[in-house]
């Protein structure tokens, strides 16, 4: 009887911080870290004020959950994409259309995530955690160019890659003229096209992925 109380109070408390997490997931996605507040958390999560410090050690502790599970929805966004192609250059392809979500590419949302990039330039405890999405993201564009291409050139690429999705992000949350979703990802799709060369591009379009 104990034993199955105490199971039944951990799953509860398993509830109660997942609940608060969503909750300062919605409000940075509105706000930017500069509105994840604890008296806004718990109001978003409809709870009494001060439970927060209850189901965690402090604010901090709510950021790097809230912040981890901002990066594990961005990373499904990709693999989901990427179950659906059938060639290397779908699977290049597979990874624009995940990291640009038509669901999330709006003004609010790119301003949110320069606002954590802005604070991991001096958080480590921030930078650490962005540097899984890069690998992620090295390691999903490798699988779709090697072995066609070489190492030292998939890297430079991919660096590029890297960048070219930042910058947009970062444009479309402060630019004056906004850069919409198809105009990002043709940006991108171009950028493939000019660095990788026709004939690469060419072998990728058919290329199946089973193909080693």
């Amino acid at each position: 009887m104990v034993a199955r109380l105490k199971k039944q109070k951990t799953r509860i408390e398993d509830i109660r911080r997942v609940e608060l997490i969503d909750a300062a997931h919605r409000i940075f996605l509105r706000e930017g870290l500069k509105g994840l507040t604890t008296t806004r958390i718990c109001n978003e999560a409809g709870m009494s004020q001060g439970i927060l410090t209850y189901y965690f050690k402090d604010k901090e502790e709510v950021l790097f959950e809230m912040v981890r599970l901002a990066n594990r929805v961005l990373m499904e966004e990709v693999v989901a994409n990427m179950k659906k192609a059938t060639t290397r250059w779908d699977r290049l392809i597979a990874i624009i259309d995940g990291n640009f979500p038509a669901h999330r590419y709006d003004k609010s949302t790119a301003s949110a995530w320069m606002s954590l990039y802005t604070e991991a330039s001096h958080n480590e405890r921030y930078a650490r955690l962005q540097r899984p999405y890069y690998s992620r993201l090295r390691s999903n564009v490798a699988s779709a160019l090697m072995p066609l291409l070489a190492r030292e050139p998939t890297d430079h690429f991919i660096r590029g890659f890297a960048a070219m999705i930042d910058g947009l992000w970062l444009r479309r949350g402060h630019a004056e003229r906004d850069i919409w979703l198809e105009e990002a990802k043709l940006l991108l799709v171009e950028y493939c096209e000019k660095m990788l060369g026709d004939e690469l591009v060419a072998r990728l379009k058919t290329t199946a992925l089973s193909t080693h």
